[in-house]
């Protein structure tokens, strides 16, 4: 064993790693937003949760990724604690399933198809595959299969180059000696705990033990308590993520110590009792790549299966470890641990802005009802939806200024662009709702009326504002490019329903029929009507643009209304004949 081989094992190492985050990384873009979606539909029974644990595991290879997920969505409030019980014993079996493809490292056969396995073969292959992709697919999605691919190819080289460098190991009689201490089972559940809590991620441990039963120094008896541990030292991270968070995302770490330390504990006990008794002759046998996978398998699918129904009592357990009197963490707005997935990150401030655009509209619309019904209660609603607004704006600016630094999906990288337009939008129409407020006020404080025109012709901009609002607000929250489209048709009605009633307040007061003061008071209401219409315009022809990779409003606006548009004069046309100020 020279220094070399120490390099070579150091270096498949750092290949190892590097290959499994590349691909669970891009395996994870290609599911992009559907896992937070899938989280929240698929976790309201506990074994809806339990498969699709193992099933987002197994998909994005790694366990303590989607506990670190769900301690971030459990911090913001997204799902509950209860939820998140399921899913961790399902993520325990879905990454059993990486040691079902580092066992092809033990592949031993004459057939060529089956050496087609071995990493040798494989991963060259895969390698080729993944590179072709990557260099000539245009689709961003193509390139992520492409990278998936590639990092698949790394894993698998750099399992392959642990291997070799362990080779000499076989001959050394102090390595054979060195071992002899982890026939210990304590020695060995510590070393798996170790090894694991130093690299954080049991899939490398699991692969180191893989590698370094290709000696044949490693018995099944010392595997047994080796694998257990790693299981164990695998919630470091979801420790780790824990601190500093409010006391339901820190039971979620505490559910999973729990289910890895009491499923180690019984298992382990059984399995040394049994082996008192019935003396297995194979603990002493060493054990092989393949080995490992069944063991691994077998302990995470029984712990489970032994588990599942006590899942309330975990649940239990962890609440009376973590109490409420001292858990000082608090929910954050959104966790930041989120930003490990992107795709996540991002799918969740869109349902954050579709809030904001909610508070903010209805904000709106309560303000607009003042100015028939003035009510002090309805006020002070509004002004506390104006502060919530700029919180809003202040704590999704910052997250989503945050995400555009990841690597993102050229799609997910246009709902961070749109969001951005978005916000600052919807913090302006609550704005606006203020200001209407006050002139509600003024309106009732100097008990103001307007004339029977007047007031017939604010009714009707009054319902355009009302219809031009809820279009905005079901277009963003459902994406939808066709209602976009029809904000604004109707924003270029209301300019002209605010014009003419501007132009005959003018004829009023020139004629003695109406009053300066009143004067002001409807233009303040227009103006803030005319912004917000405005600002539904900002909103929709934003969701409009992006999705056609055109970053110009003015120049889009321009071309949507000059080009003769069918969709946009027949929307004109109908919401013209449908706002109809009434005769003078």
């Amino acid at each position: 064993m020279t220094i070399f081989n120490f390099i070579a094992l150091f270096g498949g190492l750092a290949l190892f790693l590097f290959g499994m985050n590349t691909m669970s990384g891009n395996l994870e873009k290609t599911a992009g937003g559907k896992l937070e979606k899938i989280l929240k539909v698929m976790t309201d029974k506990p074994v809806k949760a339990l498969l699709l644990g193992a099933a987002i595991t197994a998909t994005i290879q790694s366990s303590s990724a989607v506990t670190v997920m769900l301690v971030g969505l459990v911090n913001s409030g997204i799902m509950q604690l209860g939820q998140a019980v399921g899913v961790i014993m399902g993520s325990n079996v879905g990454t059993t399933i990486t040691a079902w493809i580092l066992s092809l490292a033990g592949i031993d056969s004459d057939n060529v198809f089956v050496n087609l396995l071995k990493p040798t073969a494989l991963s060259a292959i895969i390698a080729f595959i993944g590179i072709l992709l990557t260099m000539v697919a245009k689709k961003n999605r193509t390139k992520d299969i492409g990278g998936i691919c590639l990092g698949f190819a790394i894993l698998m080289f750099g399992m392959d180059m642990m291997s070799e460098a362990m080779d000499p190991l076989a001959e050394m009689d102090s390595f054979r000696n060195l071992m002899v201490m982890f026939e210990n089972p304590i020695l060995a559940l510590l070393l798996g705990i170790v090894m694991t809590a130093v690299i954080q991620s049991s899939s490398a441990t699991v692969g180191i033990l893989q590698a370094l039963s290709l000696t044949g120094a490693i018995s099944y008896g010392m595997a047994i308590p080796i694998i257990m541990g790693q299981n164990i030292g695998t919630c470091i991270t979801a420790l780790l993520s824990s601190i500093g968070v409010s006391k339901n995302a820190k039971r979620v770490a505490a559910v999973h110590v729990y289910f890895n330390i009491i499923g180690t504990a019984i298992w382990l006990s059984v399995f040394y009792i049994a082996d008192m008794i019935f003396k297995f002759a194979f603990t002493e046998a060493a054990i092989e790549p393949a080995g490992i996978a069944v063991i691994h398998s077998i302990f995470n699918v029984a712990t489970t299966v032994l588990l599942f129904p006590f899942s309330k009592l975990l649940e239990k357990l962890a609440r009376k470890t973590v109490k409420d009197k001292k858990a000082t963490g608090k929910s954050a707005f959104i966790d930041d641990r989120l930003l490990n997935s992107p795709a996540l990150a991002v799918s969740e401030s869109k349902n954050h802005t579709v809030q904001m655009g909610q508070v903010a509209i209805s904000a709106l619309l309560d303000a607009i009802s003042l100015v028939q019904k003035f009510d002090t209660k309805t006020v002070d609603k509004i002004v506390e939806s104006e502060q919530q607004l700029d919180d809003y704006e202040d704590k999704l600016g910052t997250f989503l200024v945050k995400i555009s630094s990841h690597d993102l999906t050229d799609q997910d990288t246009n709902t961070v662009s749109t969001l951005l337009h978005a916000i600052g939008d919807f913090e302006r129409i609550g704005d606006h709702a203020v200001n209407i407020a006050k002139t509600a006020q003024e309106i009732n404080d100097k008990n103001i009326e307007f004339s029977e025109n007047a007031t017939a012709e604010l009714k009707v901009v009054t319902d355009a504002i009302r219809e031009i609002l809820e279009l905005t607000e079901k277009a963003f929250a459902e994406n939808d490019l066709d209602l976009a489209k029809q904000v604004e048709p109707l924003e270029q009605v209301i300019d002209d329903l605010l014009a003419e009633i501007k132009s005959r307040h003018i004829a009023r007061l020139t004629g003695g029929k109406c009053t300066i003061e009143l004067g002001f008071v409807l233009s303040d209401l227009l103006t803030n009507y005319e912004r917000v219409s405005d600002h539904c315009s900002n909103i929709a022809v934003c969701l409009i643009q992006i999705s056609k990779s055109v970053f110009d409003a003015h120049e889009y606006l321009n071309e949507y209304k000059s080009s003769g548009s069918e969709t946009f004069t027949h929307s004109f046309d109908e919401y013209k004949e449908k706002y109809i100020l009434p005769t003078k």
